[in-house]
């Protein structure tokens, strides 16, 4: 009997491994175009795995920063490489010039031996023009992924209207001037300067619609992760993080931003919400909060998140890694 019965249950299960459906890594809901991300090939993990963030290259990007960022987190060698925005210096509607910007990024950004996922900031999305050129050659300002069983919503900060968008960037314009010494007046006076977009943006409502139809669709994932470039939970009134907040309530997530170039933490609604320094931004040399850092995530339980200084990441000689020069 018991010969009989084996060869029948080796066969079951044989035939169940062939029903069982692959493990699918990596989801999202992108029509056939361009993508904003480098590759959806990843490296083979267990179940746990670590993923890093780098902030804010401009507003004054250093020379030199972002290369040696690339070949630090070639040897830090996290699952994938995700960013928060101002990745050019951008504020120009000349499209030469910024093809040559974001051909100087990429062509950096390509020596990362993992994926990386772009999202945009304030100099990436100054204007209409360079909407639609970030539209035309990495997809959608806002988009959302899903890698294992934790949810990623990457978001636009700088949402506006079209005609918003151009009041915010020509009243820019002014005050750059003004500081520039182009123009007379105090720069603090001006009204790009009392304009809450400055510190905060702005949340869209076709935007807001889209990552709360997300989180219903995807309520069983241990953990979720909110990005954007500036503090959309920060602004008052219309255009806040709040419906989503509303929508987060009950799950476990995290909210991470960037723009002020200075390092911090806070519990808000119980939850962690992180503003990261710089990953060759300008800064200022008084803040003690102001450091190039790169993040890293290890997803087990609970993210497990560790900040490393770019100047302590070193490599067999002692010295920090990877420092070439920026057209290499």
């Amino acid at each position: 009997m018991a010969r009989t019965l084996f060869p029948l249950l080796f066969f079951s299960m044989l035939i169940a491994c062939k029903e069982a459906p692959p493990e699918v890594l990596f989801q999202h809901n992108l029509a056939p175009g361009p993508r904003p991300w480098t590759s959806e090939v990843f490296e083979a993990t267990e179940e746990d795995f670590t993923f890093a963030i780098i902030s804010d290259l401009n507003g004054g990007e250093r020379p030199g920063i972002y290369s040696q960022a690339v070949a630090q987190l070639n040897r830090l060698d996290p699952t994938f490489v995700l960013s928060v925005g101002d990745l050019i210096d951008g504020g120009t509607e000349d499209t030469l010039q910024l093809k040559k910007e974001w051909d100087s990024f990429d062509a950096r950004t390509r020596k990362l031996k993992m994926p990386f996922f772009y999202l945009g900031g304030n100099h990436d999305l100054t204007n209409t023009a360079m909407r639609d050129f970030w539209e035309n050659r990495y997809g959608p300002r806002y988009y959302h992924f899903r890698y294992k069983d934790v949810l990623f919503l990457m978001m636009d900060s700088e949402d506006y209207t079209k005609e918003r968008m151009m009041e915010i960037y020509h009243a820019r314009d002014t005050a750059i001037r003004i500081l520039d010494g182009d123009l007379e007046g105090d720069y603090r006076e001006s009204t790009y300067y009392k304009m809450p977009e400055r510190r905060v943006g702005f949340l869209g409502q076709k935007q807001a619609a889209y990552f709360r139809k997300v989180l219903e669709e995807h309520k069983a994932v241990r953990w979720t992760f909110v990005l954007m470039h500036k503090p959309l939970w920060m602004r008052e009134g219309d255009g806040n993080l709040a419906p989503l907040e509303e929508t987060l309530k009950g799950r476990n997530y995290t909210v991470i931003n960037g723009h002020f170039h200075t390092y911090s933490h806070r519990k808000r609604k119980g939850m962690d919400y992180l503003i990261l320094g710089t990953t060759g931004g300008s800064q200022n040399p008084e803040d003690p909060n102001a450091f190039d850092h790169i993040s890293l995530v290890h997803m087990a339980g609970e993210p497990e998140f560790t900040h490393l200084k770019m100047d302590g990441v070193l490599d067999i000689t002692g010295k920090a890694d990877g420092v070439v020069p920026e057209n290499q």
